[in-house]
């Protein structure tokens, strides 16, 4: 069943200051729209419940790309093709640009939005692990102002975050790491492009004469919320990597998450690759 499209309302505010008095004046109303390329899927299958969106495509202050000395900062409406084309990206938070590069087709990377990607707050996207694994911060703006938060800790349950109705999502900002990390990739999907997640891994060491200085690992697919396995980092910070070493932090990973049987898998499937993912990314420190 297709939806009626008159029954829709979309907006174009000119710029920011106009977008935010919008949401102030109606918070909770009217929800963003930016590449669409969830939306619009929603739309042709008729379950798209939300009535009134407003489009961010004229909102300059959204965009971009800003390399400073602490910091790499994207704005919302940064493409997954900018981010994969970025040199400062590829360079430092090459995590990332895999994610893009897992996201869907050319079209839909040509048009979906980092920004949109988090919002849309699916456990299953590609590019919030990523985002976990470098300790990004999400600005958060309103005309009450602007604030920065961690993106860990920012999705509270399945499509629920820690953002006010009146707020937008602004830019996200990726902290430069004085010394390199080791970084790890992996999304594990029913065909090898184009395919929703069964487990998506994202991890990132420092290694320290032998042993792990720092650790983060993060995966979607396996819970209500993309997750951070911080129990895990702890139980792995400061540790050679070993067979007993390996095995426990697998113990450990599978008594934080909760994977579902769904369409796409099981949850006894994601909890397997989970654990595999896991000691393949930390084989790889090893070597």
């Amino acid at each position: 069943m297709r939806a009626n499209v008159p029954s829709y309302d979309l907006r174009v505010p000119e710029n920011l200051p106009e977008a935010l008095a919008l949401l102030a004046r109606e918070p909770g109303t009217w929800q963003p729209f930016a590449g669409g390329t969830d939306l619009m899927v929603l739309l042709e299958a008729g379950k798209l419940a939300q009535k009134r969106f407003f489009s961010l495509a004229k909102l300059a202050e959204l965009r971009g790309i800003e390399v400073t000395a602490d910091a790499v900062t994207l704005g919302a409406l940064t493409t997954y093709t900018a981010v994969r084309n970025d040199p400062a990206l590829q360079a430092e938070f090459p995590l990332l640009c895999s994610a893009a590069r897992e996201t869907g087709g050319i079209a839909t990377q040509n048009r979906g939005t980092l920004g949109g990607n988090i919002a849309n707050a699916s456990p299953a996207a590609d590019s919030p692990p990523a985002l976990l694994a470098y300790d990004a911060e999400l600005e958060l703006i309103s005309q009450r102002g602007a604030r920065w938060t961690p993106y860990h800790g920012f999705h509270t349950g399945y499509k629920k975050m820690q953002i006010a109705p009146d707020e937008l999502l602004g830019r996200i900002r990726l902290p430069r790491r004085a010394r390199p990390w080791r970084q790890y990739y992996r999304k594990v999907g029913t065909r090898k492009a184009q395919a929703i997640s069964k487990v998506c891994f994202a991890g990132a060491a420092r290694m320290e004469a032998g042993t792990i200085g720092d650790i983060r690992i993060a995966l979607g697919s396996i819970a209500p919320i993309v997750l951070r396995a911080v129990k895990t980092e702890d139980a792995l910070r400061g540790k050679r990597i070993t067979p007993a070493a390996i095995s426990a932090a697998q113990e450990c990973l599978a008594g934080k998450i909760a994977p579902i049987d769904d369409i796409r898998s099981t949850a006894r499937y994601r909890l397997r690759v989970a654990q595999n993912l896991l000691e393949e990314f930390l084989l790889q420190l090893a070597r």
